[in-house]
């Protein structure tokens, strides 16, 4: 071989060796940007950009997320369970990208899914209970579905107060036999709040950017509230309850939850619609928007916005809504103190009462029918049968506190009671009629107060003690929606600040809530 040839293979040589020290430096580059995107809270819309431009695959994005679970859960206990096939989806979005194909707003953005929500991976839907470690139905609900569609990558399944908190009444909210205890990212001794508690501490943490919680009364709102969150429970009917392991027809609905009130936006684009099995769905395709729309037109200058003052809380939080109450203001909102108490409730109505005889009803029955429609590798076929499991399995299941509401609902009557449908009238009438008589009364375009206090410690010996009085009653209760964002923090925990309008006001609550996150 001539020198000249042995030169130029020697120089070959070289080049290749560059280029896969380049090609290795790009990967670890990539795989840096992808962490960084999600430490950071990157907004959906960056990081579509980010994909589209190449900064990183949704290959990278995803195992940067099961990096950070693995690498982090172990002391927040946010995560069940993950989906074996996420990484292969993402490959599939990034195949799918590369041969010019748009497959949604949500293209290889990994999202994580409570796990009472049914998706068709490899994984059980146990609502955090050992009685369903066998619920592997093979069937995506519509709103998983959807997000698919949308270009989502189901990452796996979050963890929740057991039974979305419906046990007992000395529940220790993120608890479950499954999971164990959800930890708040903000202070690990303190509550994630429930039952939506490892969707929260999930997007807290930097797992994920988007997830899914759900919600009967508070399960949404107060995790995003006490996690610096945006969270929204959405107008009843909105996004489809099929193939959700049900607590009561008349106030479950799923909602989104992340970072910032336009990433959430984008997300109900995704989830929301009507569904031919949902009934309560029926109307959604009508009133859905696109809820990204006029975001960032919004003004809230002679916006006439009432202020509850009837949900006050402790001096620190009062102080901070205060300041939240001024930037409105500051930013041309007109400002009306009002009370919650000066609309009465319907003749012989008490909402409380009402609620849970709403709820102990509907638990039973929708509860037999969900355990009904299940695999039956699943042994625990109706509300006894679970009430039966936990005794037997006590020292699993009942380490911290018992049963009572399982118990109670098995006394009911079922879906014909009288009691039980004038409970359910009264509730829904009073709880509308308190929001649309207050909207209306005081010419105001939505209500605002406190979400909740700071997060309060957990305590396995007592339960959840609660902090203070919520904003999430008359919003459930009515199915109305109800939007939480980040109104600030009380030494080092956050607070959040409720917008709650009437029926289908959805959008308008969303860009309400937008133009706070922006006000200078």
């Amino acid at each position: 071989m001539s020198a000249r040839i042995i030169a130029c293979a020697a120089v070959v040589a070289l080049s290749l060796s560059a280029c896969h020290v380049q090609t290795e430096a790009t990967k670890a580059s990539n795989a840096d940007e992808a962490a960084d995107a999600l430490k950071t809270g990157m907004s959906v819309v960056d990081i579509e950009a980010a994909l589209k431009h190449g900064d990183f695959s949704a290959v990278e994005l995803t195992q940067a997320a099961l990096d950070r679970i693995k690498d982090q859960d172990k002391d927040l206990h946010a995560v069940i369970a993950l989906n074996p096939d996420a990484l292969k989806e993402a490959q599939a979005m990034d195949d799918a990208r590369k041969a010019g194909r748009d497959l949604g707003p949500l293209m290889g953005v990994p999202v994580l899914i409570k796990d009472n929500i049914e998706t068709l991976d490899p994984i059980a839907t146990t609502a955090g209970s050992l009685a369903l470690k066998d619920n592997v139905t093979h069937r995506d609900s519509p709103l998983v579905a959807r997000l698919r569609a949308g270009g989502a990558i189901i990452l796996g399944k979050t963890n929740l107060s057991e039974w979305a908190n419906i046990r007992s009444t000395h529940s220790v909210s993120g608890w479950s036999g499954v999971g164990g205890l959800v930890a708040n990212p903000f202070d690990h001794a303190r509550t994630a709040c429930g039952s939506s508690s490892g969707s929260g501490a999930a997007v807290a943490a930097g797992y994920v950017t988007l997830a899914v919680g759900t919600e009967t009364d508070g399960s949404v709102t107060c995790p995003s509230s006490m996690m610096g969150l945006a969270g929204l429970k959405p107008t009843l009917g909105l996004i489809s309850r099929t193939y959700v392991v049900p607590i009561s027809h008349s106030q479950d609905t799923p909602g989104p939850m992340g970072h910032s009130v336009a990433d959430i936006a984008a997300m109900l684009n995704v989830m929301a619609g009507s569904d031919p099995m949902d009934a309560a769905t029926a109307e959604a395709d009508a009133h859905k928007v696109d809820y990204t729309q006029g975001l960032a037109d919004y003004s809230l200058k002679g916006v006439r916005i009432g202020v509850l003052r009837d949900i006050s809380h402790d001096d620190k939080t009062n102080a901070v809504f205060d300041t939240a109450l001024k930037k409105l203001s500051d930013a041309g909102a007109v400002l009306v103190d009002i009370k919650d108490s000066s609309v009465k409730e319907p003749k012989g109505a008490n909402l409380n009462d009402d609620e849970m005889t709403v709820m102990m009803t509907e638990l039973k029955a929708d509860l037999n029918a969900y355990l009904a429609s299940t695999p039956q590798a699943v042994k625990t076929r109706t509300l006894a049968d679970l009430i039966a499991f936990d005794k037997d399995n006590a020292d699993k299941e009942m380490p911290y506190f018992q049963q009572e509401l399982f118990e109670q609902a098995q006394k009911t009557k079922g879906l014909d009671d009288p009691a039980y449908k004038k409970a359910a009238a009264r509730a829904k009438a009073s709880a509308s009629k308190r929001i649309d008589g207050l909207l209306s009364d005081n010419h105001v375009a939505f209500l605002i107060a406190p979400t909740y206090g700071p997060a309060w410690l957990s305590d396995v010996i007592y339960g959840d003690q609660y902090n203070g009085p919520s904003a999430t009653q008359l919003p459930a209760v009515s199915g109305y929606p109800h939007l939480s964002v980040p109104m600030g923090k009380v030494q080092g925990m956050p607070v959040g600040l409720s917008f709650i309008g009437t029926k289908w006001s959805d959008a308008d609550l969303l860009k309400a809530g937008y133009a706070f996150e922006h006000i200078q």
